[in-house]
């Protein structure tokens, strides 16, 4: 299960590393080509979707660490908990009900775990640079997963949180989209009427 959660956790990864290119790219050429560009929308329409998965994964993930793995939660982890598991039940029920102004909501709240995820990743890196006001029980320095030579439980949760966020910002409603062909199927077809 590690390893599958880690699997996700650098396609997530990936799927970030192509957003930054092409939104670089878009930039750069004033478009994005026209097959990216479709791309773009069907990943628009269902990113609540989307969003929502990655927050329900990360958030059984973490269950399954602590509960099953018998990984216990330190307190850093528990404050990036605090802004994931919410995500679950927000963007789910966004997502059933197309609501996408559920960011103004949910990306302050995963831009903050992902600041969490980020000090934590941190202390476990240079534990000896940072001081932390961290139990001893269960340190927030201790590394339970390593894996890639790069991604343990706070890099696998910074990824899940920048991934919602990234989703987020690209969500669209598909009625909206529909809605927009159909008008400028109308205005054609009253051009022609007119000529």
């Amino acid at each position: 299960m590690i390893t599958f959660l880690s699997l996700l956790a650098l396609l997530c990864a990936l799927f970030l590393v192509v957003v930054a290119v092409f939104s670089v790219w878009r930039l750069a050429e004033g478009s994005l080509p026209p097959a990216v560009a479709e791309l773009r929308e069907g990943i628009g329409t269902a990113a609540l979707w989307l969003a929502f998965a990655v927050a329900a994964t990360a958030t059984f993930g973490s269950l399954w660490l602590s509960e099953v793995e018998n990984l216990p939660p330190c307190h850093l982890c528990w404050w990036q908990r605090g802004f994931m598991y919410p995500q679950t039940l927000l963007l789910g029920v966004a997502a059933i009900g197309r609501w996408v102004w559920i960011r103004w909501i949910s990306i302050p709240m995963v831009l903050i775990g992902a600041g969490i995820s980020t000090y934590h990743y941190v202390l476990e890196r240079f534990p000896e640079d940072i001081a932390s006001s961290c139990s001893t029980d269960v340190p927030c320095t201790t590394v339970w997963i390593w894996k890639y030579h790069f991604l343990s439980i706070p890099g696998m949760a910074w990824l899940g949180f920048v991934t919602i966020a990234v989703l987020l910002a690209l969500a669209r409603r598909p009625d909206t989209d529909v809605q927009r062909s159909a008008g400028s199927l109308r205005g054609e077809g009253e051009l022609e009427l007119t000529r």
